[in-house]
């Protein structure tokens, strides 16, 4: 079976948490235009619009099906990744035999206006917390709100890497196979306010999931239970609305935004499960 990975560009790390999975995948990661390996300052100033971002989806798989000589693949999204193969699966159903969501995002704007309900009980009682969390603007995310955000989440123990990696992370980085020396010049080099500006854009909205609950592949998700930067009490009410063939959902316990780094091997063990599923299917 084969893994098509979307992944808001962790090219640099994620070779240690997808090995795992090796033994039951090929494991492809794909990191988006103009992110990671994939940057390009000539891209710079290209427009990123839901219509270049689903040609590039579905080309990227066309090649993997021809190059593998496969007929399906899985793909698994994390974060903007969830939102994204998610409206992949949508659009071209007979390129999958199923949907991994993690960390799973449906709606941006709805996102962001549930995480500062979250932050405003966070923070009661402390009238200079609750300063910055009058300063967030859902319906405008900005550099500024992002970093608001991220601020509020490390206070309060939510952020990403709330838990650490149970891996050496610099270890990855230094023997990842997958860099060489000009990636990683060209990877500092990165500029990524073509991202900000897309995720802030009526574009980037287009890709909302809700009320297109209605599935024709399998169905699973795996999302952590202290997970707001994608809302994960959002992720289950929509999970609940889903109509798919087969569908299943994974809570990982006292895990952040960064649960595939934070318990790699846990994610690891759903992932196999999964996989033994769709074995038996």
């Amino acid at each position: 079976m084969v893994y098509l990975i979307i992944l808001q560009s962790t090219s640099d790390i994620d070779y240690a948490f997808t090995r795992k999975w090796a033994d039951v995948y090929t494991v492809v990661t794909w990191d988006q235009r103009n992110c990671g390996k994939s940057y390009d300052a000539e891209q710079n100033d290209i427009v990123l619009t839901r219509e270049l971002f689903m040609k590039d989806g579905r080309e990227v798989t066309e090649f993997i099906l021809d190059y593998l000589s496969k007929n399906k693949i899985t793909i698994l999204g994390h974060s903007w990744g969830s939102i994204y193969g998610a409206n992949l699966v949508l659009e071209y159903p007979q390129y999958y035999e199923c949907f991994i969501g993690t960390g799973q995002l449906v709606d941006y704007i709805e996102n962001e206006e549930a995480f500062k309900q979250e932050a405003m009980l966070w923070a009661e009682g402390d009238e200079e917390m609750l300063k910055l969390v009058n300063q967030l603007t859902p319906e405008n995310v900005t550099l500024e709100h992002i970093t608001t955000r991220n601020t509020l989440m490390k206070k309060y123990g939510y952020d990403i890497m709330a838990n650490g990696t149970d891996y050496n992370l610099v270890t990855t980085i230094i023997f990842n196979p997958n860099y060489s020396v000009i990636d990683w010049i060209n990877y500092f080099k990165r500029d990524m306010n073509v991202y900000l500006d897309f995720f802030s854009s009526e574009e980037f909205a287009s890709f909302s999931l809700k009320d297109r609950v209605d599935y024709p592949v399998a169905f699973y998700n795996i999302n952590g239970d202290k997970d707001y930067q994608t809302n994960y009490k959002l992720a289950q009410e929509y999970f609940e609305e889903i109509n798919a063939p087969y569908k299943q959902m994974f809570l990982m316990k006292n895990m952040t935004h960064g649960l595939l780094e934070s318990d790699s091997e846990g994610f690891s063990e759903i992932i196999h499960q999964i996989a033994e599923t769709e074995r038996e299917r």
